[in-house]
């Protein structure tokens, strides 16, 4: 995709650490990614254009508005993600001139004043970095609660590799953060209940020391690093470190005692017991009430307690916070959601078709209504050709390609086909020569007819014969994918785990070898499956699993239950163009849940 991220600063925030982070992250997975903001300090692989956010005029902000849709138009992004109000106002009314969708990201607690109730410039989702940040904008700002989702700032956890610091004479603490604003009073407050102290005190951050600092200097236990670039380097020097926010986070990665205290609250020394609760602030920035409330009453008793924490202690920490703030698991989250929020914004989606049999005439449909006739399957394809569109297989969509069916010009369809009747080689592959298209074809590996529902019924459908393998091998050399359907086509959720594991993997194993390819799909029988079943298809190392009627709205969230849309014999031509267009699933979808209610 081709992401716009913005914010507005003026030296370096958390903010910045934030976009930077997922924008080259973003660019590993393949996506275009381009940062709008006052300054940007932390070097990028995304390509950088200043616009003066904290310029905040009315024509500041117009103009602000007609550079953002100058590089929308010339970039052809696709989403906009916002990290600061400034940046974000200006990025609502942009994006809501070009038509594409807004995601912010809400870093602090909010102002409360009537034009931000009645502009929130939240954005279609706003991403809340912790728990407080959800409540308030909801309470206090009127944003819809289920428009929030909560997920943590992303950090490269394999980077922090630090064994527990062994104890030494000088017991050391470094406090990292601004001297400016709120952050800047609570360090002034806890400089000076450690200036007469025994500990060697690390004060980090600030680009200048500030007039009213100028009283510690002469404090010898007191030394003001300033800003530096290798924070990560006094944190490993450090016994304990005081501070909020990532710095907790990556305090704690590094297996440093914290205490945990921001611009809001006091959280105290984190352990297994106060964790939750410092997780809910951020590690104390983000409070449930307005304004500066810290008390430090606690604050040398919580010292000397952090001196007692073990190597138990320490892992546990670790175990929590690397769950929590996971680059790749965040970062995989984000991208999904990105790629969400523009299906349901545009209304549009590739479709994934479902065919069964493509048959000459109606005397040979069988009992079952999952066959269509030759004239009906030429004229989709037909129509397929004259419109534009483009029949990929999941084969040309691994390696995260699947991605590109945003791209402009791009018109993708996928045509699948279940079971691997013979008549798909004798009278469907000939069509698809014909117009020049390709389809995915989900085989049962161990069979050679339609057992599954020609046998053992009190309706039998009528024997079919499956594809040979003479069939397979010159419909895979013309370019059709085959994926895998199992063994013997069972119903998968009401069969033993251990019997659901060898339908699949041997399966697997068996078409591979006879066809000498890897298999990167599947299709569930009868799109039956359960949570067992879909995460064996997923540790069977298919890149893409099919169901039929279940699966989210966007193909990217669930790469292993892919909603597919079948095509049957009573479908009238203007269905399959319904059905072909995109936005079937969003009517059907709602069908569905109004039934559900029911």
């Amino acid at each position: 995709m081709n992401i716009l991220m913005a914010l507005s600063q003026l030296e370096v925030t958390g903010a910045e650490v934030y976009a930077t982070t997922l924008a080259d992250a973003l660019i590993e997975k393949g996506n275009n990614v381009f940062i709008v903001s006052d300054t940007l300090t932390k070097a990028t692989k995304a390509t950088y254009i200043p616009i003066p956010f904290n310029k905040r005029s009315v024509a500041n902000r117009l103009s602000h508005v007609k550079l953002l849709l100058k590089i929308i138009k010339e970039n052809d992004i696709q989403i906009v993600h916002a990290n600061s109000r400034a940046s974000s106002w200006s990025c609502a009314l942009a994006c809501s001139i070009a038509n594409i969708p807004l995601i912010t990201t809400t870093h602090g607690r909010q102002p409360v004043h009537l034009s931000r109730k009645l502009i929130k410039a939240f954005g279609q989702r706003s991403i809340c970095v912790c728990e407080n940040i959800q409540n308030q904008i909801a309470n206090d700002l009127g944003y819809e609660k289920d428009k929030t989702i909560l997920i943590r700032n992303p950090i490269d956890t394999s980077l922090f590799k630090s064994e527990i610091k062994n104890k030494n004479d000088d017991f050391v603490i470094s406090i990292i953060g601004r001297l400016s604003g709120p952050k800047g009073d609570v360090v002034f407050d806890i400089l000076n209940l450690l200036k007469d102290s025994s500990y060697k005190v690390n004060v980090i951050g600030g680009k200048e020391i500030t007039e009213r600092f100028l009283v510690f200097k002469d404090f010898s236990n007191i030394n003001f690093v300033g800003y530096v670039n290798n924070v990560n380097d006094y944190i490993k020097e450090s016994d304990l470190v005081i501070g909020a926010g990532r710095v907790a986070v990556e305090a704690l990665l590094s297996k440093r005692a914290v205490i945990a205290v921001g611009e809001s609250q006091y959280e105290g020394l984190i352990t297994k017991n106060t964790i939750k609760k410092a997780l809910s602030s951020n590690f104390g920035d983000i409070g449930t009430q307005k304004g500066y409330h810290c008390t430090f009453d606690t604050l040398l008793a919580d010292i000397e307690k952090a001196k007692d924490l073990d190597k138990a202690s320490f892992d546990e920490l670790f175990d929590i916070v690397n769950y929590e703030f996971s680059k790749d698991i965040i970062v995989d989250r984000i991208e999904r959601l990105y790629q969400r929020e523009y299906v349901l914004y545009k209304k549009y989606e590739i479709p994934v078709i479902m065919y069964h049999r493509i048959i000459e005439d109606k005397s040979e449909a069988g009992i079952h209504g999952t066959y269509i006739t030759k004239e009906k399957f030429e004229s989709h394809l037909k129509y397929l050709k004259d419109n534009g569109y483009q029949t990929v297989t999941f084969k040309d969509l691994v390696d995260n390609k699947y991605k590109e069916r945003f791209n402009k010009g791009n018109k993708f369809i996928i045509l699948t086909f279940d079971d691997g009747y013979v008549d798909n080689y004798k009278v469907a592959f000939p069509l698809l020569k014909k117009y020049n298209q390709k389809c995915v074809i989900f085989l049962v590996s161990d069979l050679n007819y339609n057992r599954w529902d020609s046998e053992g019924h009190e309706r039998n459908e009528k024997k079919l014969d499956l594809m040979s393998l003479d069939m397979l091998k010159e419909m895979q050399d013309y370019g059709i994918e085959f994926g895998c359907h199992t063994k013997t086509h069972p119903k998968l959720s009401k069969i033993s785990i251990e019997e659901v594991i060898k339908e699949i993997n041997e399966a697997k194993d068996t078409l591979e070898q006879k066809l000498n390819t890897k298999m990167v799909s599947f299709a569930y029988p009868y799109g039956d499956l359960s949570e067992d079943v879909k995460y064996i298809a997923s540790k069977a190392n298919f890149d893409f699993s099919v169901a039929t009627d279940s699966g989210d709205i966007a193909f990217s969230t669930d790469l292993h239950q892919i909603r597919r849309i079948g095509i049957f014999p009573g479908n009238s031509f203007s269905t399959f163009k319904r059905k072909v267009s995109g936005k079937y699933n969003f009517r059907k979808i709602k069908r569905e849940l109004r039934e559900k209610r029911k």
